[in-house]
């Protein structure tokens, strides 16, 4: 079973390069061997003295020496350095290391050996200061040779910046992987992987522009991916990406496809359920949400949602109650609850448009002035909503605002209307024909029915 909504860390990725900010550098005199100048970071203040010696020792060793000399160096500051000088005495150690004459063969190992040890770290907030110096060093020295350290370092630091919530900080260094490496060919599912790790990244921090123009990308691979769990993660990246924009309908289907995927935990499958419950409610009224909560009302597993009363009140077209509105209001997430242009909430402009469709079931025709009673609105703002859903074809009818009338006249269309309503002339005289023509043709069914009860003999002549 997969658990999708709720483990954000557990999603892996390759983690892309990063550019950040380095230190401050300062340009030193050469040493004896070379008369090239060299850029190296200002001195640390909290580097420890044994560190320190080290590396003043590291400077002047023979070069066949070194390796064997940085690996030892490498072991006592992991085992032996204080958590207050750790982040240091690994910054001035990485500062060494990468800024020797070691050549590339030589100088891949020991980076690999830091990467191991690199990962290690506990603490969070030395592995951020340690990742961030690091890959701004391998930036400076040149990242193609040890692309596959500099992505390992950054896929260490974007683990620690999600388990300091900072999700930001970990997009940005993922976004910045080099996907069409020359070093190595990536595949679709790799490619995949980080988008869709950034994607969830930003819409932790509530930022679907963001998401969604990464998600964008994934929509480019996706249908060649072959592993069926990123296939589900951008599913559900989809949906919530929907939800945050508020593309309702969008967001009620793609929560209710996931909801039915085998492979996810079921309790998972429920959650995703009611989430397209959710912004099935949400969604503007009219035909086609009602098609969709006639799926989900249909739905067996709909009654073990806690949302399936408000559910079956909404498919049933009754309408709802103040009691009932806030007991639903209360379980909702910020952005649904966000204020539109007219100062009413997502919620409020749903259950009103809710309402006014129901009520459009109960009556033939009715005044404006009822209308807003009946909604616990003006008039006004009752007249403006009407008009705008029988415009967009989410209602039918017309307004007659001579007589301040509103009639109905059954389902929308759900096609917008571009000029007046295209209503047959006499409609309304012929409904009432029909209904009298029913009445006569019940009342000779009720006659008949007398006649063959008790029969009436003719006696004769």
């Amino acid at each position: 079973m997969l658990y999708l909504l709720s483990t954000f860390s557990s999603v892996n990725a390759l983690t892309p390069t990063c550019c950040l900010e380095l230190p401050h550098y300062t340009t030193l005199k050469a040493t004896a061997s070379t008369t090239k100048t060299l850029l190296r970071p200002t001195p640390l203040k909290m580097v420890s003295a044994e560190v320190s010696s080290a590396l003043q020792g590291l400077e002047s060793a023979n070069a066949a020496d070194k390796p064997a000399r940085y690996s030892s160096l490498l072991q006592a500051i992991i085992t032996s350095s204080s958590p207050d000088n750790l982040a240091d005495d690994l910054n001035a150690y990485t500062t060494s290391l990468l800024d020797d004459s070691l050549g590339v063969v030589t100088l891949r190992p020991l980076l690999g050996a830091f990467v191991d040890q690199y990962r290690k770290i506990k603490d969070t907030d030395v592995k951020v200061e340690v990742g961030e110096q690091v890959i701004g060093l391998l930036k400076q020295k040149g990242v193609g040779q040890f692309e596959e350290h500099d992505t390992q370092i950054k896929e260490i630091l974007a683990d620690a910046h999600e388990e300091n919530n900072d999700f930001i900080k970990s997009a940005q260094t993922l976004q910045s992987i080099t996907l069409d490496s020359t070093q190595k060919a990536l595949t679709n599912d790799e490619k995949a992987k980080v988008w869709i790790r950034i994607v969830r990244c930003y819409l932790e921090e509530d930022d679907p522009t963001s998401a969604f123009t990464h998600l964008n990308k994934v929509k480019t691979v996706i249908r060649s991916v072959q592993d069926k769990e990123l296939n589900l993660m951008f599913q559900l990246s989809q949906a919530r990406i929907y939800d945050s924009q508020r593309a309702f309908l969008d967001a009620a289907q793609a929560y209710h496809s996931l909801s039915l995927e085998g492979e996810v935990d079921e309790e998972e499958r429920l959650q995703a359920l009611s989430s397209a419950i959710v912004c099935a409610v949400l969604a503007p009224a009219g035909p086609l949400r009602g098609k969709m909560l006639a799926k989900l009302y249909k739905d067996e597993r709909a009654n073990q949602v806690e949302e399936f009363g408000i559910l079956e009140k909404m498919y049933l077209d009754r309408v709802l109650s103040a009691a009932e509105i806030k007991a639903f209001g209360d379980k909702l997430q910020p952005h649904h609850l966000a204020r539109t242009a007219d100062g009413s909430t997502v919620l409020d402009k749903a259950v009103l448009e809710h309402n006014l469709l129901g009520a459009s079931k109960l009556y033939n025709n009715i005044s404006i002035d009822q209308l807003g009673e009946l909604l616990g609105i003006d008039a006004d703002k009752a007249e403006d909503y009407a008009a705008k859903m029988l415009e967009q074809g989410r209602l039918g009818g017309y307004i007659d605002q001579i007589d301040r009338l509103i009639f109905f006249e059954g389902e929308g269309s759900g096609q917008r209307k571009t000029g007046h309503a295209e209503r047959v002339m006499g409609k309304e005289l012929r409904k009432w024909d029909a209904n009298v023509q029913g009445l006569a043709e019940e009342v000779e069914k009720v006659t008949t029915m007398i006649q063959n009860q008790h029969p009436v003999s003719v006696e004769s002549e």
